[in-house]
């Protein structure tokens, strides 16, 4: 028994009973709704773990809801899987790139459809738990995993000794480090470290960070902090 919540957005009466008998069968709890602007207010109100969203839709298509759900913080991170009965490439290639993670073509099989939306709901939250590691600083964002740095959303290209400074000092916000501690930190990198090479790291680290190096802030006669935001 999952008890994860699933959200069905879908017109049809007799789609809807077979939707949610299955997925009550296997474990899962499950709300509908029959309109776009329903499904909509549904999803910012009770945050379903996945929403099924039929594409032929009265009014607001199951397109434009995709768009909204993803333009808005609270549900850009839902899994969507679009249910169409068109089947047209084109129909699946435009939900993809308005957002939606999978789709799955009527007339479907319980059973598919079911495996679809086990593999989204494994996707994101293996997703989820990657993105908990990532150290985030107004604009900057530092995942460690990747050893990848995103300023403003662009991707910025650091030495190893660069990275392992900046994650060093951002882990910590306020906290003073000497520059003996962030040798330790950054030995065995790029290069070899001396305590006064780490201010030539930092001036080349602030350079590349551009309007947000301020953020790497000197501690007259100890060493280095991350500004607290």
């Amino acid at each position: 028994m999952t008890g994860q919540f699933i959200l069905i957005v879908e017109d049809e009466t007799d789609i809807i009973e077979l939707l949610t008998f299955n997925l009550e069968r296997e474990g899962y709890r499950v709300e509908s709704a029959r309109t776009g602007e329903e499904g909509l207010e549904k999803a910012r109100r009770l945050a379903p773990d996945l929403i099924l969203l039929d594409l032929m839709l009265p009014k607001v298509d199951g397109l434009e809801v995709c768009k909204l759900l993803r333009a808005k913080d609270s549900t850009r991170h839902i899994p969507v899987i679009m249910l169409t009965a068109k089947g047209e490439e084109a129909d699946v290639v435009t939900g993809l790139e308005v957002g939606a993670d999978d789709y799955v073509a009527k007339p479907f099989s319980p059973k598919v459809l079911i495996a679809r939306i086990r593999a989204a709901l494994r996707r994101n939250s293996e997703e989820a738990a990657e993105s908990a590691n990532i150290i985030r600083a107004g604009e900057v964002s530092i995942d460690p995993g990747r050893h990848e740095v995103k300023i403003d959303g662009r991707r910025i290209d650091l030495t190893p000794t660069e990275f392992a400074l900046l994650t060093c000092l951002a882990k910590r916000p306020g906290w003073v480090y000497s520059r003996n501690q962030l040798v330790d930190e950054v030995r065995g990198t790029d290069t070899i470290v001396t305590d006064r090479a780490v201010d030539v790291q930092v001036a080349g680290l602030r350079k590349k960070m551009g309007k947000h190096g301020h953020l790497v802030e000197t501690v007259r006669g100890i060493g280095y902090k991350f500004r607290e935001l």
